[in-house]
């Protein structure tokens, strides 16, 4: 095989000035357009990392905000919860003040009707009480009916204490006489006896002034200066009165 050197000479030299030219006008215009493609790809890539980054982190703020929001609303729902705890608790507490002032109230009102009841009851029977007594009274004559009173109020003034005597001495000296009242209006000879009795009964010679009081029903009062005595119905009637008063006030609860 016969090989010719100065056409592999020139061919190779063709070949290397092909190569220049190439690398002069072609390749070096290729790179550079790969390069600054590869420059735009990797900003491009650079670009989508912060993007991811900015998106995570955008995540992450989202996720902290909504813990924080979490959190927030399971406060208000707790400080709601307590407090419409506290507010249930202070209507309960108010409700029972409040029941507890009517059943209060109520037991007032039901122990003063109850009061008045009976104070009615009681008052009405001493009305009852004070017509029979009238009617019965009327029947029968005066003088009959005071001689008992009589001896029941000399009897009381004999038991009088030498102060009383005394006072009511001193009383009658001052121009205060004893007043003497009966239920119905006395003759004249009916207040001498009467006033003689009574003296006999103080054993001191005493003015006495007489009149008239139908309320007494029967009997006698008298009344002086720094004393009262008093034998009549209408003295029973109130003392049996103040007992069932007593007694009523005693009994209730």
């Amino acid at each position: 095989m016969h090989i010719d050197w100065w056409t592999l000479a020139l061919q190779t030299v063709n070949v290397l000035i092909l190569i220049w030219i190439l690398a002069r006008f072609f390749f070096r215009p290729i790179m550079d357009i790969v390069a600054k493609r590869q420059e735009a790809i990797d900003k491009l890539l650079a670009d989508a990392a912060q993007s991811r980054q900015d998106a995570a982190d955008v995540c992450t703020q989202a996720d902290k905000a909504r813990a924080e929001i979490a959190a927030e609303r399971e406060s208000l729902i707790a400080e709601a919860r307590n407090a419409a705890q506290i507010e249930r608790q202070k209507l309960l507490d108010q409700s029972t003040k409040d029941i507890v002032k009517l059943n209060s109230e109520a037991r007032t009102g039901i122990a003063r009707d109850r009061a008045a009841a009976e104070q009615a009851i009681i008052d009405h029977a001493a009305e009852v009480s004070i017509e029979i007594a009238r009617r019965l009274l009327a029947r029968f004559p005066h003088r009959d009916i005071l001689h008992p009173f009589l001896n029941e109020i000399c009897g009381e003034l004999r038991g009088l204490s030498s102060q009383a005597r005394e006072a009511l001495a001193a009383a009658a000296e001052a121009g205060h006489p004893m007043e003497v009242v009966t239920a119905g209006p006395l003759s004249g000879e009916e207040m001498q006896q009467l006033g003689e009795a009574l003296k006999e009964a103080l054993g001191c010679d005493l003015p006495f002034a007489f009149r008239s009081d139908p309320a007494i029903i029967a009997g006698i009062e008298i009344y002086g200066q720094n004393a009262v005595i008093r034998d009549s119905w209408r003295a029973d009637l109130d003392r049996i009165r103040e007992e069932l008063n007593r007694d009523r006030h005693v009994v209730t609860p």
